[in-house]
């Protein structure tokens, strides 16, 4: 299995068009139905919405110090809205997916596929710590499952 990122973008042009003409309960609709779909199929690993640029900021380290500035950003023709990951067979089932995606004209879904910790060098001081990272996180979730779950 592989994981590939899912990354949706729209123009600021689309988002106003959106905005102005569509319900946004039917846009819940569709992206609800879209998120069971994958839920069913057993490959969502994660996928979130974005905030509008204006609660957000970018950090341009062509300077030193970086320069850190709020949104939203004037200069943007692309919009980065939300994502999805996915754990699919391959790149073609990963471009299935996408295709299936419930979005309109104005819209990219760029998709990636994630790099895996065995593509890096294991002997590597850094990778061994991420893959104890890892280890702990998942510990530490199941330990929060079962308190949640009473146990």
């Amino acid at each position: 299995m592989s994981r590939y990122m899912l990354i949706m973008r729209s123009t600021p042009a689309a988002e106003e068009f959106v905005a102005e003409n569509i319900d946004f309960t039917e846009i819940i609709a569709a992206m609800g139905r879209y998120n069971e779909e994958l839920i069913k199929a057993g490959v969502l690993l994660a996928g979130e919405g974005l905030t509008p640029p204006e609660e957000g900021f970018v950090v341009d380290f062509d300077a030193d110090p970086p320069v850190v500035t709020d949104g939203p950003y004037t200069e943007a023709k692309e919009l980065f809205n939300g994502f999805w990951i996915l754990d699919v067979s391959s790149k073609e089932e990963a471009k299935q997916w996408a295709r299936k995606c419930p979005l309109g004209p104005g819209v990219k879904l760029e998709v990636r596929r994630v790099s895996e910790i065995d593509e890096f060098p294991q002997d590597n001081e850094w990778v061994q710590r991420e893959i104890q990272w890892k280890a702990d996180m998942a510990e530490k979730l199941a330990a929060d499952a079962r308190k949640a779950a009473g146990r």
